[in-house]
């Protein structure tokens, strides 16, 4: 599938590998490569793994692989926490200048 040029890409880099890591990092962290995954404009049409150039809202231009187009936030805030709801309304109660315990 071509994605066209102007469609809003996420692309995905590898800035430094292990290997050119610094040192004085945690070992955990200088065991992996410092990756980056960006959005913007693709600049000419592609498809997807290719290399591509986008322009990012801040103008920036980046060269990177393409790896997904129309990208959105998929993430969430987890399960419902009953605490956190009781939590939430003492706080706006003790702001307010009320009970803690006034629903």
């Amino acid at each position: 599938m071509t994605i066209k040029k102007g469609s809003w890409v996420r692309v995905h880099d590898v800035i430094l590998t292990a290997k050119e890591r610094t040192s004085n990092l945690p070992e955990d962290t200088k065991k992996v490569p410092l990756e980056m995954w960006t959005k913007g404009v693709l600049q000419d049409d592609a498809k997807l793994g290719d290399r591509v150039k986008i322009k990012t809202i801040t103008g920036r231009e980046i060269e990177a692989e393409l790896i997904e187009v129309d990208p959105y936030y998929d993430h969430d805030y987890g399960k419902y926490v009953p605490q956190l709801l009781d939590i939430g309304v003492q706080l706006r109660n003790l702001l307010a200048g009320g009970a803690v315990d006034e629903l």
